[in-house]
């Protein structure tokens, strides 16, 4: 249990002696803070758009590019006016009043900064970023509540979590309403298109794929002509015709009427499993290999090691697994009540969640939920349950950040630590630099725990600032 907040108000502190030890000069500390993020957020942005320019899949036209390059420069500019003002505001609230006090220390001036960078930024990104804050802000909250000892840990609350909001998702899904978001994209790779009621209107004026058990193969004209008469050719022949029986036979092994996949229940539940599994494998290997690409290289030696490790598999079985025990349960609650329903997807969502005990992450269940609470809202406003209250996103966003500055200067033993990193990059070092020390008299010992963190994370202790 830590100390409680002893003093409200720190008087003896000044700007040099807190905010920007450094540098006199309150101007000098905000325009090279605000010169640094200027770069850091320029990089950061190209990259980003760029990736995203290029995933689009085709030859970007002269309109794109201009788009490409004007979203770079917008999304930098606000980033960098968020770095600029936020010491900015320490110090005229710390001039305006005299002193520092809890509020003033860091949560109002990142929430009065972070108010005028977002107006900058597109209104389209907004949500955007709004969640992103928003998800790393609920876990830094909870933290902080562990930390004061206001409630406790809960095993798999994640998980928890996790399986209301995508059984929540999965009702929306599978209902008549507007599917713009781009997390329904999401679903419908993970348990496939049938379950969407556009698919199945369209499904009613279109004829069912061929489930003959003696479907012709396209290739096997092609096979029979090219393969000779010898012992290894006529092998793979044989196995490619057994493999073409196997999945025509999986094919036709039957489904129920109300069941809106084309093939089987087997083909259904079989097909979207290995699809699911085999993507998460990918990315997972992917991902490793990519941030430890110096390593192989430098000793080749370690990658079959690296690769079979078995953390390798583990969102793959998520995914392939969820997947699986979705389509299984759909199957068998359309057999069970003899109608395809909506209300199918809750059990359903609920039961296949349990996959995620295979790769319980924070990041993916905050973020599914955020979701999940987003449209609901949204659903309530359109049936005009609930009022539509405009600026929320601004606000959230706002009060989210404030959230996560005021961890990283007060307590930052319950930011997550790739955000704290974040912020080291984009203040250039300044985050840690700042002095904890006249944060003492609050009573949570700042300047104990910013020690602790820079030495988990290996932040550097001396730092050399270009502007």
């Amino acid at each position: 249990m830590p100390a409680k907040l002893s003093k409200f108000i720190v008087e003896t502190a000044n700007c040099k002696d807190y905010v920007h030890p450094w540098v006199n000069s309150c101007v000098m500390a905000q325009v090279g803070l605000g010169l640094h993020a200027l770069q850091e957020s320029l990089r950061v942005y190209s990259t980003v758009y760029i990736l995203t320019l290029l995933m689009r899949g085709k030859t970007p036209s002269k309109n794109d590019i201009l788009r490409t390059i004007l979203g770079i420069l917008q999304s930098t500019a606000f980033l960098s006016w968020s770095a600029l003002t936020y010491p900015a505001f320490i110090c005229l609230l710390r001039r305006i009043l005299g002193h520092f006090n809890i509020l003033t220390v860091s949560f109002l001036p990142a929430f009065l900064s972070s108010l005028s960078a977002i107006l900058i930024e597109r209104p389209s990104r907004r949500p955007l970023l709004c969640l992103y804050v928003a998800n790393i802000a609920t876990e830094t909250l909870f933290r902080m509540g562990v930390w004061r000892g206001y409630f406790k840990e809960i095993p798999y609350a994640n998980v928890g979590i996790f399986a209301a909001s995508m059984a929540t998702l999965l009702y929306f899904f599978r209902s008549k309403s507007s599917k713009q978001d781009s997390i329904f994209k999401i679903i419908k790779l993970m348990v496939g298109p049938y379950e969407n009621p556009d698919y199945v209107e369209t499904r009613r004026l279109s004829p069912e794929p061929s489930t003959s058990k003696h479907e012709d193969n396209p290739f096997s004209d092609k096979i029979s002509s090219r393969i000779k008469l010898n012992t290894s050719l006529n092998l793979l022949q044989k196995s490619l015709k057994t493999y073409r029986n196997l999945i025509n036979w999986i094919k036709c092994s039957g489904k129920h009427r109300t069941c809106p996949h084309p093939y089987s229940c087997s083909s259904f539940i079989l097909g979207g499993s290995i699809k699911l599994f085999s993507i998460g494998l990918c990315i997972q290997l992917g991902l490793k290999l990519a941030f430890q690409v110096k390593q192989l290289l430098s000793k080749p030696g370690v990658l079959k090691a690296e690769l079979c490790k078995k953390d390798n598999f583990n969102l793959a079985l998520f995914l392939g697994g969820f997947s699986g025990i979705y389509r299984l349960l759909s199957c068998l609650l359309r057999r069970t009540f003899n109608k395809n329903s909506k209300m199918h997807a809750i059990p359903a969502g609920l039961l296949a969640s349990v996959a995620f005990l295979m790769f319980p992450n924070n990041t993916i269940a905050l973020y599914v939920m955020w979701k999940a609470l987003q449209l609901s809202w949204n659903k309530g406003v359109e049936n005009r349950i609930v009022p539509e209250v405009k600026w929320f996103v601004i606000f959230l966003y706002c009060f989210s950040t404030a959230v996560l500055f005021h961890a990283a200067i007060i307590e930052p033993q319950n930011l997550r630590a790739s955000y704290w990193k974040f912020l080291l990059s984009l203040s250039g070092g300044r985050v840690a630099a700042m002095a904890r020390v006249p944060l003492d008299p609050f009573g949570l010992e700042s300047s104990k725990y910013v020690e602790e963190v820079m030495t988990k994370t290996k932040t550097p202790r001396n730092f050399n600032f270009s502007f």
